[in-house]
């Protein structure tokens, strides 16, 4: 293992930027800059002054930031430019600073492309969501083949302009019994089951549970949440946060670096962030 050099003056900055800041990517980050020997030291921050935290990215000359809920829309306005699927979907996770010329992309996007690889593109899915996430998971489930889903989203104009875009299904609520959810995919990309949040509340009732195929909890923290406990027990195929989480640290590593560690390093590094909680 290269031996990485000490913080210093040359030392290269990362960071991220959310409403609830977690261990997991300043842990998996730094855990690789040890493994690779790189000069870097990545920072978990939140903020209310989401403009002036963006100007210090700038004015700091930090090399790059991961951008969580609630600010993954509210970014775009403050950045220079926009690549691949982040002009697509309109939805922000990562900031690259060339300097200073901010760039946002979307690596959420490319983990939930990777996840859901291999998957019967005929199953019908369910999404529960509507945010700056939601809008990731969906273009991934499109733009992989998928053609038959529904959008349950209490917030209509969010829900039905989400649905619509993809050209999917709408509800505010899903129906008791709904058909589509059977041998289908549950999906959940909302705070519910989130640590911090309502942790005790499940995303989805057992019984429509009970009817799925394959579940995928977006929520990081707890790793496993009432919906994948309840999905295990019942025997069905999970999808986790952490490895959501995990895809998409390591398409930041390499935009912030340009070095893609191997699969040790990488499983590695996961391993070492998720022992730290």
């Amino acid at each position: 293992m290269t031996i990485k050099p000490p913080i210093g003056r040359d030392t290269r900055l990362c960071m991220s930027l959310s409403a609830r800041p977690g261990n997991f990517g300043s842990s998996f980050h730094n855990r690789l800059y040890e493994r690779t020997g790189l000069d870097y030291v990545y920072k978990a921050f939140s903020t209310t002054d989401l403009a002036a935290a963006i100007g210090g990215i700038r004015a700091l000359n930090i090399r790059g930031c991961a951008i969580s809920m609630p600010f993954k829309e509210a970014v775009i306005p403050m950045l220079d430019g926009l690549a691949g699927s982040a002009a697509a979907i309109d939805s922000v996770n990562t900031v690259v600073n060339d300097d200073g010329r901010l760039t946002g992309y979307n690596t959420d996007y490319a983990a939930v492309v990777a996840l859901i690889a291999g998957i019967d593109r005929a199953m019908p899915f369910v999404l529960r969501g509507s945010g700056g996430m939601a809008k990731a998971v969906v273009a991934a489930l499109r733009d992989s083949g998928f053609a038959h889903g529904l959008i349950v989203a209490r917030n209509e104009a969010a829900g039905r302009g989400l649905a619509d875009l993809y050209g999917f299904d709408w509800a505010g609520e899903l129906a008791k019994g709904a058909s589509e959810t059977r041998g289908g995919l549950l999906i959940n990309v909302t705070p519910i089951g989130m640590t911090g949040g309502n942790e005790d509340d499940i995303a989805f009732p057992e019984a429509t549970i009970a009817d799925a195929a394959i579940v995928f909890d977006v929520v990081q923290y707890p790793p496993e949440t009432r919906f994948l406990a309840t999905a295990r027990t019942l025997g069905k195929r999970i999808i986790t946060g952490t490895e959501v989480a995990t895809i998409q640290a390591l398409e930041q590593f390499v935009l912030y670096t340009g070095v893609r560690p191997d699969a040790e390093q990488v499983a590695d590094a996961a391993a070492y962030a998720r022992s730290l909680g």
